[in-house]
């Protein structure tokens, strides 16, 4: 797979040689190509654990299987998220991407600040509004006959939800996809860094302002909270809105346009969800499993013996969510996509207390999405001609799905 001589970046020396496989992940020519086929492949011909160097990023042991990603997601006290994001920070300065990379206990503290915005009874009550916005955005291109579904459908309606939510203004929803596209599948750690000043600057004035005047939303209530009876410092503020500013902005973006890629491929799958719309939600959950988009980093707290493989304290991990999620052993037949599949616990939001807080959330988003598209234009299909690309970087989508019906 790779010889890790040739790499720039060293190898550390308890690593096994044969542990050692240069993959590509988020950015080889073989992942881009076709990257769920590419992870899904992952069980049949490497490790169990494995080695992979990275160009862009430390290299890091990676995890395939369900069972080990499962566990490496509910130990906490092994795993640590501290410094689990790669994006650059000025260590004079340096703040913390809130409440991810902070573990219990103090983790449970910062996510309870927003618990109740993000619960299913307060996600229900914005279904309406979210079923409303689908049909609003739909009413633009119906009559076209054809749209670039990811401009015109993927993104904006999960970001303006978003921002909703943030408290933050509708007009900006460009600049700030723009922001986080550069992040998350930028190559460049210049730009990276350059558009982290934009956004760190952005987002400071919205606090100033925000704390004059809070409003609804979610940075109102980060800087209102008071947990155990204290405010949050002015870095704990910054570091919980930064981290859902660029968590809300690219995922559930990326899982619909991987989602209506096979819907517009599947054209007698998309009859079997419109035939069937009592397991609108199984179907939903499903998709979701078979596209999850995101990756799981952690640290080593200690020295650790996983599946027979010895890790060392400070080394990386990283759990390849889209691999657990095809693994045999826990969803047969796993690349087949089942909506009566039985329900088992599918990682798309990872697991255990870092558990995505916006789940319920991307669930309704997706499902209403999906039942909204497929009722007002049942038949479609990709443009003639189209190749999907894919986004190099830590969020799996395409950069382009041109519709026509």
């Amino acid at each position: 797979m790779g010889d890790a001589q040739t790499l720039a970046k060293p190898v550390p020396a308890h690593v096994p040689p044969e542990l050692v496989h240069a993959i590509g992940l988020t950015e080889g020519p073989e992942f881009l190509a076709n990257p769920y086929a590419f992870m899904a492949g992952l069980h049949d011909r490497l490790p169990r654990i494995f080695y992979s160097p990275a160009e862009h990023n430390p290299g890091a042991w990676l995890l395939t299987h369900h069972e080990d990603c499962y566990f490496v997601l509910r130990h906490p006290e092994l795993f640590s998220t501290a410094g689990a994001t790669p994006f650059p920070r000025d260590p004079n300065n340096y703040f913390y991407f809130i409440p991810l990379e902070i573990d219990p206990p103090e983790h449970r503290k910062y996510r309870a600040i927003l618990d109740p915005m993000l619960s299913p009874r307060a996600v229900a009550k914005l279904e309406a509004n979210i079923y409303a916005r689908c049909n609003a955005l739909i009413d633009d291109f119906i009559d076209k006959g054809e749209v670039e579904f990811t401009k015109a459908f993927g993104r904006p309606l999960p970001v303006s939800v978003f921002l909703d939510l943030m408290g933050l203004p509708q007009d900006m929803l460009d600049t700030f996809v723009e922001w986080a596209m550069t992040l998350l599948h930028g190559q460049d750690r210049a730009a990276s860094g350059r558009v982290m000043g934009e956004i760190s600057t952005y987002l400071a004035q919205v606090i100033v302002e925000k704390t004059a005047n809070p409003d609804e939303g979610a940075i109102s209530a980060i800087i209102q909270a008071r947990p155990e009876g204290e405010p949050l410092t002015e870095r704990e503020i910054f570091g919980f809105t930064f981290f859902l500013f660029i968590a809300g902005l690219d995922t559930v973006f990326a899982a619909l346009n991987n989602i209506f890629v096979w819907l517009a491929q599947n054209p007698d799958r998309r009859r079997e969800i419109i035939d069937n719309p009592d397991n609108l939600n199984n179907a939903v959950e499903e998709l979701l499993r078979a596209f999850a988009v995101t990756f799981s980093g952690r640290t080593l707290t200690q020295d650790y013996e996983l599946q027979g493989v010895q890790l060392k304290k400070g080394d990386k991990i990283t759990s390849i969510l889209p691999a657990a999620n095809f693994d045999p052993a826990v969803f047969p037949d796993p690349t087949k996509i089942d909506f009566n599949r039985p329900r088992k616990p599918q990682l798309a939001f990872a697991g255990g207390v870092h558990s995505c807080m916006g789940a319920h959330l991307a669930r309704l988003e997706v499902k209403a999405c999906i039942d909204v598209f497929l009722k007002r234009i049942p038949d479609f299909k990709l443009k003639d001609g189209t190749e999907i690309e894919y986004w190099p970087g830590g969020v799996v989508g395409p950069k382009s799905v041109p519709l026509v019906w």
